[in-house]
């Protein structure tokens, strides 16, 4: 168990310095980040302050090592437009993006598992074609369609709820709902799939005949192993929505990570560009991480591996 902790924490390492390592040269292979943050009326003198205050003038190599040893401390550099260290600015948005994360999980925790489950032990009947059907189309619809379609039911026909902005839970229901629906819909399909399999199993066959129910089969001996491969997808689309809520903050106005990411992108603000996705990308991988060690802990055959 110690062995395979190591490996993935290393594992988790290689991967951050990777992205950190890339996500440094990509901004400077697109040319002279100054000259693009600068408006084209911008002065020599103007050019050389910025450039001295990014640590542009070094050398690359020099550059280089000074970003990754500041990384170590969490020095992501300084914001261009907000004045102040990226990390902060990060840190400010991160909570309205855990809130969203957590509503829609919730949400989609909430869908799929019950669905997941009678879809499994109604296997093909009518309510099994209809959660299927509807779990195709949750997986189909792009996230800022269903996004705009909630918007002008719920908030403008309707009535029943804010259209964006924050500050109540009810700015959370239609965001969570349009970033958790694609989510409750795999998690659901893949339940089913893999309760099918459990419900074939000897054991289950014996408990069946013992006299108990399909239903209480499944909840008391089968749903334990069918969500193996359910764990690890759940802890995937965990890091999905902390760091790819990206269409759903745009079209909610909702002022989360994702949104940063967007609005650095239209300032040029390179080095809160680098501090975002580097930041991301770590969300993901220690999220990642911790789905590894969790199926360890369910699954002995990991540990014995």
């Amino acid at each position: 168990m110690t062995g395979f902790v190591a490996r993935r924490i290393g594992h988790t390492l290689l991967v951050l310095f990777c992205v950190a390592t890339v996500s440094f040269f990509i901004v400077r292979l697109a040319g002279d980040p100054v000259q693009q943050m600068l408006p084209p009326e911008a002065t020599t003198e103007q050019e050389a302050t910025l450039r001295a205050s990014l640590g542009f003038d070094r050398p690359l190599p020099e550059q280089y090592v000074s970003y990754m040893t500041g990384l170590l401390s969490l020095d992501f550099g300084q914001s261009v437009f907000f004045h102040r260290p990226a990390f902060e600015v990060i840190m400010e948005r991160l909570p309205l993006t855990v809130d969203l994360a957590v509503a829609a999980l919730a949400f989609t925790l909430a869908v799929s598992i019950p669905a997941g489950i009678v879809a499994a032990v109604k296997r093909g009947s009518a309510t099994d074609t209809s959660v299927m059907a509807s779990v195709l189309v949750g997986q189909s619809t792009p996230a800022f369609w269903v996004g705009i379609l909630l918007i002008l039911v719920f908030a403008v026909h309707l009535q029943w709820l804010p259209a964006s902005g924050t500050g109540s839970p009810a700015h959370l229901v239609l965001p969570a709902i349009t970033l958790g629906l694609y989510s409750a819909a795999m998690i659901a399909r893949l339940l089913r799939s893999s309760l099918i399999d459990v419900l074939g199993e000897d054991y289950i066959r014996t408990a069946r005949a013992k006299g108990l129910s399909g239903f209480r089969a499944v909840t008391s001996h089968g749903l334990r192993n069918a969500s193996l491969p359910v764990v690890t997808v759940v802890g995937l689309e965990v890091g999905s929505l902390l760091g790819g809520a990206i269409l759903t903050e745009q079209v909610f106005s909702w002022p989360g990570i994702g949104r940063l990411t967007v609005e650095a992108i239209t300032y040029r603000d390179y080095p809160l560009m680098q501090a975002t996705v580097l930041f991301l990308a770590a969300v993901f991988v220690v999220v990642n991480l911790i789905v590894d060690l969790s199926y360890a802990l369910l699954d002995p055959r990991v540990r014995l591996s």
